[in-house]
This record gives structure tokens, C-alpha cells and sequence, in this order.
């Protein structure tokens, strides 16, 4: 099967389809994600993904499929780590759960865009300029050996180069003002803090694009697959994110995890040249690796208890 205009238009016409489902029709007036809707929407959005995986396997084969499996999981375990900043930037500047949904809803949507900005960039960068390869490798390797020495810090918002910038060209309001993004007072035009967190969140996805699209270029150098999978492990962050808020204790080892991910995919991309890990090979490592990652993690939360 080629992946033609045709196959690529009904593609985003499902994703926009999707959307407006989700926020038009279930999620049209702010309320609380309660952990059951959540749960039944990370379902969906994973059955989703599986389905479509079935039917790569089905039109373009065996290889096809793996790929897209490796790289929807490499994308969707890197996003966890999104998760946590996600709390810090909502507790920082006191979101109401209510209004998270709507946040989430418009930072995702912005998040596919820019993505698919750096997929397209990376895949032809590679091919054009395939020493690139070495380069994204030898990057992975270094960010997954950072973050195992990166130890947390107290997060602030208000430091975020971003927010300052656009504080300087516009004013914004001491208090949010329901689940609104701009309001006008006194004929003048104003944000609301929800537009700061909106923006926080979009850059925060910027930065964490400039790991996970190198990453699932070591799997695969097929835009469709590259970026159907980066799709799918972004429309069901905002639902993952409900889900799992409430439990992140549960996560204390996943960034040894995720960071001995970025240093296998790095080393991967560095040897290509002389020796390709089968995918199969790829997906049974990532899985092992983040199996172990959070047992670890549950067995450290019960022998505290």
C-alpha cells in the first residue's frame, strides 16, 4: 500500500474528527476529570492506537508495524515524563481541575503542529545529511546520562524565559478568570494566567520534542509512521495525565528508566552504520526496560509501607 495525499488527508480528517468529538461533544463545558473518565479515555485512545497498528500490519507488513509499536511506545513513555510538569505548572499557579482539560486540550493541539515541524526537519535532514544520525545518537546518549545525574529542582514559572518575554508585550491579570484565555477590562485587552500555563506547557513540549523525535528516528525514517505514532501517544497524554496524577509515587524509578531508554536508542543510532538492531529486538528492550523501571518503583513504595 503507498501512503498517498489520499491516505494522509483521511488520517488528519480522523484526528480532527477525534477532537471535536472529545472537546466538542464530551468535554464541551468545564468539569473535573474524575479518574473512571479518564481511565475509559486512555482505553480509547490506546485501543485507537492498537487498531491502527493492526491495519499497518495488515496494508504495509510485519516491519511496518513493529516500527510504529516501537516508536508509540518510546513516544508514549517519554511523555510520562511531561506529566509531572504538568502538576508543577497547574499546583504552581493554582488551576482548578476543571479548567485543566481545556489547557491540556489546546496545548496537545499546538504540541502536533510543532511536532510534525520536527519530524519532517529531522526525517529529511537524514536523509539529505545521514551523518545527522551520529549527531542525534551521540545527543541521546549525553541527555540520558544528564537526566540520571539531574537531580529535582524546585520548579517556577514565573523564571520561564517565555513568560517573561510575553509579560513585557502584554499585561496580564492577577487572577484567572474562569476558563477564559484573554479577557477585556476597560476596553483593554488582557491574559489570564491559563494563557501563561498554556504557553509554559507548549514550551515544555518544544524541549521534550528535542528528545523524543530524535529517539524514534532511530526506529524508523518513515514520516507516516514516525508521525502517526507521535500522534496517538499525544492525543492520549491528556487523559494519561488524569489518570496517573494521582498516583505518580508509583513512578520514582522511571526516569533511571527513560534515561536508559534515550542511552540504548542513542547507541543504536551511533552503530547503524556497521550493525541494525532488529525493531523486534528495539521494542523488547524499551518494554523490558520500563517493566523493570516501575516494579521497581511499586516494590519501593511497598517496603516503605
Amino acid at each position: 500500500m503507498e501512503i498517498n495525499a489520499y491516505v494522509w488527508a483521511g488520517f488528519l480528517l480522523f484526528v480532527v474528527a477525534m477532537l471535536v468529538i472529545d472537546l466538542g461533544l464530551f468535554h464541551k463545558k468545564s468539569h473535573e476529570v474524575k479518574i473512571k473518565e479518564a481511565l475509559i479515555w486512555s482505553a480509547v485512545w490506546i485501543s485507537l492506537a492498537l487498531i491502527f497498528n493492526f491495519l499497518i500490519y495488515l496494508y504495509l507488513g510485519k516491519v511496518k508495524a513493529l516500527e510504529f509499536l516501537t516508536g508509540y511506545l518510546i513516544e508514549k513513555s517519554l511523555s510520562v515524563d511531561n506529566l509531572f510538569v504538568f502538576i508543577m505548572v497547574f499546583s504552581f499557579f493554582n488551576v482548578e481541575s476543571k479548567y485543566q482539560h481545556k489547557i491540556l486540550f489546546w496545548g496537545i493541539l499546538g504540541a502536533l503542529v510543532l511536532r510534525a515541524i520536527f519530524i519532517f526537519a529531522g526525517v529529511a535532514l537524514i536523509n539529505n545529511f545521514h551523518w545527522i544520525i551520529y549527531l542525534f545518537g551521540a545527543f541521546l546518549i549525553y541527555t540520558g546520562f544528564k537526566m540520571l545525574k539531574q537531580k529535582e529542582e524546585k520548579f517556577d514559572p514565573s523564571k520561564n524565559i517565555l513568560v517573561r518575554i510575553f509579560k513585557f508585550f502584554m499585561p496580564v491579570t492577577p487572577q484567572i478568570k474562569g476558563n477564559k484565555f484573554f479577557v477585556r477590562i476597560n476596553k483593554k485587552l488582557y491574559a489570564t494566567p491559563l494563557f501563561l500555563v498554556l504557553l509554559i506547557i507548549e514550551f515544555t513540549d518544544l524541549i521534550f520534542a528535542v528528545d523524543s523525535i530524535p529517539a524514534i528516528l532511530a526506529i524508523s525514517n518513515d514520516p507516516f509512521i514516525i508521525f502517526t505514532s507521535n500522534v496517538f501517544a499525544i492525543l492520549g497524554l491528556r487523559a494519561l495525565y488524569f489518570a496517573l496524577a494521582g498516583i505518580t509515587k508509583y513512578f520514582r524509578f522511571l526516569k533511571y528508566g527513560l534515561s536508559a531508554i534515550l542511552i540504548f536508542v542513542g547507541i543504536k543510532m551511533c552503530i547503524s552504520g556497521f550493525f541494525k538492531f532488529p525493531v523486534l529486538i528495539s521494542l523488547l528492550v524499551i518494554l523490558g526496560i520500563l517493566t523493570i523501571s516501575v516494579l521497581a518503583s511499586i516494590i519501593n513504595i511497598e517496603k516503605k509501607n
